[in-house]
């Protein structure tokens, strides 16, 4: 790590995956080791010996400035199971740090005497370490892949305590939305071990957890799962239209929900080339797929219900319980899927109510924008829950048409990514892969690829490095273009690529080398541009932006 590094690292400040410790004291042997536990248990990250809370460095004391080996093998000999750690001494002016880069467990780590702990955040929004307790583990094993809380039978439970109503569901439902038809041949018995929601025990078939889930009496759900809730509310403005709680298994509670969104769903009828295209509030299969993985993948061991709430402008599907190890909202679209509850998420896949391949996100996110509404935003999501919002605001009729023209074009189906570069290119004017790779979620030299094989089949069309959407598409659509000025074009360039050259500005806005340089200068005098360099080196880049310069060839302006 370079200096550099280290001081940006600081500068962020104490978060769930880094932690400052002081070293004055110097720092004891045990508070090292809890504060190694303590990120291990959470999502790993770095620790910073010699630095203060307020990010202010004052060194490592002279007993740990010895070998960064020794630090490394004082962590391995105090966690149980032994944890590996990178340490490395970084100098600077005022002294030595020490960074331990610690990985994220996939076992639970204690310290040597027992300590068991875990990265939080308190109630005033800072980072600290409380305990791990014994009745969180299942779960804690479960998002990271290492067990499944809805596999597991509950002791005191029995067959009586399902409902053959809701197997008479659970075959309704699997006809109606083209599920595995194997289970229409069974008995409530056999689909129930075909299934994994009963298990053998003790001479008896005892349910599991995503039995019950699926397919017990509301009776034996408030007993056995207290924690189980589902809210569906209506809120315009601060007036509560609905306000609805059901402890009803989740079959039965997938109908309601569904339902109660439906009657509310109103639809906007358009013409595009002569066929009617139905534009929704709430797209029917996106909001059952953020419905149903609220569902699938909350925390039964954690209090809090559901919630589906219908707003003036938008909806938002909430559960608690965070994302799983390794899946990010920045991730959720291109991340391998990685349920919490493995069993009762195969469950509703085979009963046909969720995408098979585990891509419902991308669902989430094709019904959003082909309905011309903004992407799903999880930015609203904690360690403790998860959280969409879905736009429903009025829809831009323009680009649903714009979207119908342009998957004529394609010679594939129409993916989520395929809808992001054109919202981009609408949206702004023109786009840039550097721009586009983080909303598709991808890399620079994948969006490049994307963009071309658009340009490709006449849906974008390339401006200098940047594409627009193509003129043809807009007269096909029957929409006028969006109109963009030379000064937006180059803002949108240096936005993606952090500066802007004069020859770039060139190929870019398709004008000569004196109207290059009259922008430029124009968007400099405006205060949204600065000048760095000179002669060759010049380039111009927003103020106060942190972006190195390097040479770009030879240049006047």
């Amino acid at each position: 790590m370079t200096e550099q590094e280290l001081r940006t690292l600081i500068a962020g400040g104490e978060t769930l995956t880094v932690e400052f410790k002081s070293d004055q004291g110097p720092l004891s042997d045990n508070d090292l080791i809890e504060a190694i536990v303590c990120l291990a248990n959470g999502r790993g990250g770095a620790l910073l010996i010699g630095v203060e809370d307020d990010g202010r460095i004052t060194g490592l004391h002279p007993r740990h400035q010895t070998h960064p080996a020794n630090l490394a093998a004082l962590v391995a000999g105090r966690t149980v199971p032994p944890l590996a750690v990178e340490v490395e001494f970084v100098s600077l002016s005022i002294g030595k740090v020490a960074t331990l880069s610690v990985p994220a467990a996939h076992q639970p780590v204690s310290s040597s005497d027992g300590r068991l702990l875990t990265r939080y955040w308190d109630v005033r929004g800072r980072p600290g370490c409380r305990p791990l307790y014994a009745y969180e583990l299942t779960n804690w094993l479960a998002e990271r892949g290492q067990a499944d809380a809805t596999a597991l039978i509950l002791p005191d439970a029995t067959w009586d305590d399902l409902d053959p109503l809701e197997f008479v569901r659970l075959r309704r439902m699997v006809r109606e939305n083209l599920g595995d038809r194997a289970l229409l041949e069974l008995s409530d018995r056999e689909i129930a071990g075909a299934l994994g929601l009963a298990r053998s025990d003790d001479n008896r078939q005892a349910p599991t957890v995503a039995g019950l889930l699926l397919v017990g009496k509301e009776e034996a759900l408030r007993q056995y799962l207290p924690a189980h809730e589902v809210a569906f509310q209506v809120l315009h403005g601060l007036d509560v239209a609905v306000n609805e709680f059901r402890r009803w298994p989740l079959l039965r509670v997938h109908e309601w929900l569904m339902e109660a969104v439906g009657v509310r769903n109103e639809e906007q009828e358009l013409m595009v080339g002569g066929v009617r295209i139905g534009v929704p509030r709430y797209d029917r299969a996106g909001m059952r797929e953020a419905i149903n993985n609220a569902l699938i993948h909350r925390d039964y061991t954690r209090l809090g219900a559901v919630h589906v709430q219908l707003r003036d402008d938008h909806g938002r599907v909430s559960n608690p319980g965070g994302f799983v190890q390794g899946v990010r909202p920045d991730n959720l679209l291109v991340v391998e899927p990685r349920p919490r509850n493995p069993r009762l998420a195969d469950a509703f896949k085979r009963i046909g109510l969720v995408e098979r391949t585990g891509r419902g996100v991308e669902t989430v996110y094709r019904g959003q924008l082909r309905n011309g509404r903004r992407p799903p935003n999880y930015d609203y999501s904690t360690e403790v829950s998860v959280s969409v919002v879905l736009d429903a605001g009025p829809a831009d009729l323009d680009f649903v048409r714009l979207a119908v023209q342009a998957g004529r074009r394609l010679d594939r189906p129409f993916a989520a990514a395929d809808l992001l570069a054109l919202w981009m290119a609408r949206r702004e004017g023109v786009t840039h892969a550097p721009a586009l790779a983080p909303v598709i979620q991808g890399a620079v030299a994948q969006a490049q690829d994307l963009l071309a094989s658009l340009a490709q089949a006449g849906i974008l069309e390339a401006v200098g490095r940047a594409y627009r959407l193509a003129a043809e598409l807009y007269r096909s659509a029957e929409v006028k273009p969006k109109p963009i000025t030379p000064e937006d074009a180059i803002m949108a360039y240096v936005e993606a690529h952090g500066r802007i050259t004069r020859s770039e500005v060139t190929s870019l806005c398709e004008v000569s080398e004196r109207q290059a340089t009259y922008l430029l200068q124009k968007l400099a005098q405006q205060g949204r541009l600065s000048r760095q360099g000179s002669r060759r080196g010049a380039g111009y880049a927003i103020p106060g932006a942190n972006h190195a310069s390097t040479p770009v060839g030879n240049e006047r302006s």
